[in-house]
C-alpha cells in the first residue's frame, strides 16, 4: 500500500469515514521520497528505537519501521487509530498510543516502552505547535536525535545566526540544547491539503551538556528574551524590564559594555557566549 498516493489516501480515510481537521493542522503527504529521506536520516536504523510524534496516515511511521527495532507514535485524533490500524497492520514492531505530546511525559513513556534502550524521535509537527513541540522533545532528555518536519521559515529561524533578521530567542533557545542542521526543503504541493508555505525537515542532535557555560540559566534566558521582546531597541533599553528594578540604567549601560559591547547594540546581534557573559556580569552584580 502506497500511502502517499492520492487515490490511497482517499480510498483509506473514506472507508473510516475520516475528515481532516483544520484545527489539529493535518496535512498528509503525497510525494514518497520524503518520508522515505527522513527515515534515512532520522538514526532509526542505528538506534533501534523510535517515538514518531503525528503519525497522520502511517507514511513516515512504515518507513520508521522497515528501519528501527520498534516504534512507537503518539497521535492526539483517535479518529485516525482505525486509520492506522489498517494501514500499519503489516508492521508488528509498531504501535500507536493516544496522546497529546505536549501532555505527554516522553522520558518516561520510551523507559515504558523502551527500557534504558536509545531511542529517536520523528514528526511532522502541525505548525501551530512546532514551538512547545520542539521544547517537549528537547526538555525531555529522551532522545538521541531529533528529526521533524516544520514550517521552512521556523526552520531558518532555528538555525538562524546573530545579526540576521531570522535570529530569534528560540534561535538561541534551540542552539542552547542541540545543534542544529537544515536537511532539505519539501515543498507545499507535497501535500494534501496543500499547506500555504513550503516546509522543512531540520536534525536537531542534543547536546551533551549546553552550548555554553552561564552561572544562572534562568537570568541567561530572561535577557534573551527581554532582548528579542525589544529587538528595535538597544540592549541597554531592552534590559530595562529585567534589570531595571536593580540597576540604573548608566549601571546597566556599565554592564553592557564590560561585557565588551557597545553600549548602542542591539540584542540580534549578540552570540550566544555574548549572552553567556553578559548573564554571568548581571548575576555577579546583583548578587552585590
Amino acid at each position: 500500500m502506497n500511502l502517499c498516493d492520492i487515490e490511497t489516501i482517499r480510498a483509506v480515510l473514506g472507508r473510516h469515514g475520516f475528515h481532516f481537521s483544520k484545527s489539529l493542522g493535518q496535512n498528509f503527504l503525497t510525494d514518497e521520497s520524503v518520508p522515505r529521506r527522513i527515515a534515512e536520516m532520522s538514526g532509526a536504523a542505528e538506534c533501534g528505537n523510535a517515538i514518531e510524534v503525528g503519525p497522520g496516515m502511517g507514511c513516515l511511521s512504515a518507513e520508521l519501521c522497515r528501519r528501527a527495532d520498534k516504534v512507537v507514535a503518539v497521535e492526539l485524533d483517535r479518529a485516525l487509530m482505525p486509520v492506522l490500524a489498517e494501514t500499519l497492520a503489516d508492521y508488528d514492531n509498531f504501535e500507536v498510543v493516544h496522546g497529546d505530546v505536549l501532555e505527554t511525559d516522553l522520558a518516561a513513556l520510551c523507559k515504558e516502552k523502551f527500557g534504558d534502550g536509545k531511542a529517536i524521535a520523528c514528526a511532522n509537527l502541525p505548525y501551530y505547535i512546532t514551538t512547545p513541540a520542539i521544547t517537549a522533545l528537547l526538555e525531555s532528555g529522551a532522545f538521541e536525535q531529533v528529526t521533524v518536519m516544520v514550517q521552512k521559515e521556523v526552520a531558518q529561524r532555528i538555525c538562524a545566526e546573530p545579526g540576521t533578521a531570522a535570529y530569534s530567542a528560540f534561535s538561541i533557545y534551540v542552539q542552547y540544547h542541540a545543534k542544529t542542521e537544515i536537511l532539505f526543503d519539501v515543498p507545499a504541493d507535497c501535500f494534501v491539503p496543500r499547506p500555504k508555505v513550503d516546509s522543512a525537515v531540520l536534525k536537531l542532535v542534543p547536546l551533551d551538556k549546553p552550548a555554553v557555560e552561564t552561572k544562572d540559566e534562568k537570568l541567561f534566558f530572561s535577557l534573551v528574551r527581554a532582548a528579542f521582546n525589544m529587538r528595535r531597541k538597544t540592549l541597554v533599553n531592552a534590559l530595562g524590564p529585567v534589570l531595571g528594578s536593580s540597576m540604573s540604567k548608566e549601571e546597566i549601560t556599565a554592564l553592557v559594555e564590560a561585557a565588551g559591547l557597545d553600549a548602542r547594540v542591539r540584542g540580534e546581534r549578540l552570540s550566544l557566549v555574548e549572552y553567556a557573559k553578559l548573564a554571568d556580569l548581571a548575576a555577579e552584580k546583583l548578587s552585590n
